[in-house]
């Protein structure tokens, strides 16, 4: 079966509608440092370290059958199903030129990242329990 099923595209304002605005409990990580790299691959390289720490978050704490929506601002959002993928991911959390949202379908948690603010928010227990230590290497935006 395939990780990623395409959303229609009617669905879109609907699901971003239910986007929490400011969820709780959360803790916002500051990704500028990827956006100043002095060399591609180093942004690629902390990109891809982040998107795959969310998926093992995700797979950790989502049964296999439970999709994930990932909503990318202005254009096609899926479902995807964590343990169903096998390749390495180029987009997940990072917010690479658009806003990005990773949820449970309740958006009871997830994560938000945002491309002008240079931020990755995690929201919601278990969540927060699992990913947010993983993360530690990386600054807190307060």
């Amino acid at each position: 079966m395939a990780a990623w099923e395409e959303l229609p595209f009617d669905t879109y304002e609907e699901l971003w509608s239910r986007v929490p605005a400011d969820p709780e409990p959360s803790v916002t990580f500051d990704l500028s440092g990827f956006f100043t790299a002095k060399v591609q691959a180093e942004f690629n390289s902390a990109e891809r370290a982040v998107n795959d720490l969310a998926q093992l978050a995700f797979v950790r704490l989502l049964p296999p059958e439970r999709p994930l929506l990932v909503l990318d601002w202005e254009h096609a959002s899926f479902r995807f199903w964590p343990h169903r993928s096998t390749e390495p991911l180029d987009r997940l959390v990072v917010p690479n030129g658009d806003h990005y949202i990773v949820g449970t379908e309740d958006f009871s948690m997830g994560t938000a990242g945002h491309p002008w603010e240079q931020t990755l928010r995690v929201w919601g227990e278990p969540l927060l329990g699992v990913l947010a230590p993983m993360l530690s290497w990386l600054p807190l935006r307060g």
